[in-house]
This record gives C-alpha cells, sequence and structure tokens, in this order.
C-alpha cells in the first residue's frame, strides 16, 4: 500500500487544491478573485436564444453575460469542452437551492454565439463595474 501511494505522489497527480489552482489567478468584472478554494469548478455550457447556460450541481443556471470570460485555463483537462463555473449555492427557507454565478469561463471559440449588448454589460443588468475582458 505504501509503495502505491508513494508511486502516486512519484507521478505528480494534483492535489484537489493543486487542481483548483487553474483558478486561482481569475478575477471578475470589478477587480476580485473569482474563487475562494472550493467555489469554481469544470462545468458544462450551453448557449440559448436567451443567453448562456452552464450545468451546476445538476441544474442548469443561466449566466449573467458580464460574468463570462472567454478564455483557456491552462490546467484545463477539457471534460466540459472548456466550461468553468464559480459562484456560490445559497439554501431557500423551502429548501430550494439557488447558484449566483461570480465568474464564467468559456472557450473563445463561443464569444460570437452569446453577444449581446444589453446581456453582457453589467449596468443593463443593474451591476456596476466594468465588462468582463476577453
Amino acid at each position: 500500500m505504501v509503495q502505491i501511494v508513494l508511486a502516486l505522489i512519484a507521478m505528480g497527480l494534483a492535489s484537489p487544491a493543486q487542481a483548483h489552482d487553474i483558478y486561482s489567478h481569475l478575477l471578475d468584472s470589478w477587480g476580485n478573485s473569482c474563487c475562494s478554494e472550493q467555489d469554481c469548478r469544470p462545468a458544462p455550457y450551453r448557449v440559448t436564444p436567451t443567453g448562456v447556460q452552464m450545468l451546476v450541481d445538476g441544474e442548469w443556471v443561466e449566466v449573467p453575460g458580464y460574468t463570462i470570460q472567454y478564455r483557456s485555463l491552462l490546467g484545463d483537462a477539457g471534460q466540459t469542452g472548456g466550461g468553468h463555473w464559480c459562484g456560490r449555492a445559497y439554501q431557500r427557507v423551502d429548501n430550494s437551492v439557488f447558484h449566483v454565478t461570480q465568474c464564467a469561463v468559456l472557450p473563445p471559440s463561443t464569444a460570437g454565439l452569446s453577444s449581446s449588448p444589453a446581456w453582457s454589460d453589467p449596468k443593463a443588468m443593474g451591476g456596476e463595474g466594468r465588462s468582463a475582458e476577453p
């Protein structure tokens, strides 16, 4: 058993903390960190007529356009085609859960699929700040 553990360590398999390092440099539209060690994850995505949705905790979550960054992440294993979601889940009084997106990452090739001026501008969404840069 000890030999197996040593072999895995020697192979350089990433620990969960090291795997989360691919998100450590991400900043949101306001310059805040997108993650805090546990709230970013690979996430399948789809582009709909109303915008982008990402599959988080088994639920398709609407992603505000101003949270999206079109980029590739170094260290991405590719299991979601380049989609990554950072945010938090909150539980309501009725025990249902809602998700708040801090940042979303989509591959650069999808940038033209979801562009809509009102949809991608945080001011149009009632927020302040600058738009996310690709």
